[in-house]
């Protein structure tokens, strides 16, 4: 499970925006955001977070999870691989 800061931030760091990222997992935008509108962890169906999940990893993000391998410890996103370069728009 990831919160809806590590959501809004892998959203970022990809520089896309929500109507791209509904497009990408094949979400609706309002779907997009109410997830990025939750408190702490993103709820959904799971249907909609299997999506979303696949939709970041094919894009090369990586959610890192409480007290997974990271040098601070915490919450967090990063690229899988720092030289993947994401065009928005783009489809794979």
């Amino acid at each position: 499970m990831f919160t809806a800061a590590q959501l809004r931030a892998a959203r970022v760091l990809l520089g896309i925006d929500q109507r791209q990222l509904a497009e990408m997992s094949g979400l609706s935008v309002p779907t997009i955001q109410r997830m990025e509108a939750s408190e702490t962890m993103v709820r959904g169906n799971v249907d909609s977070l299997v999506k979303l999940i696949a939709a970041f990893d094919a894009a090369g993000i990586e959610m890192i999870d409480e007290g997974a391998a990271s040098t601070a410890q915490g919450r967090g996103v990063r690229l899988k691989n720092p030289a993947v370069k994401i065009i928005p728009g783009a489809r794979a």
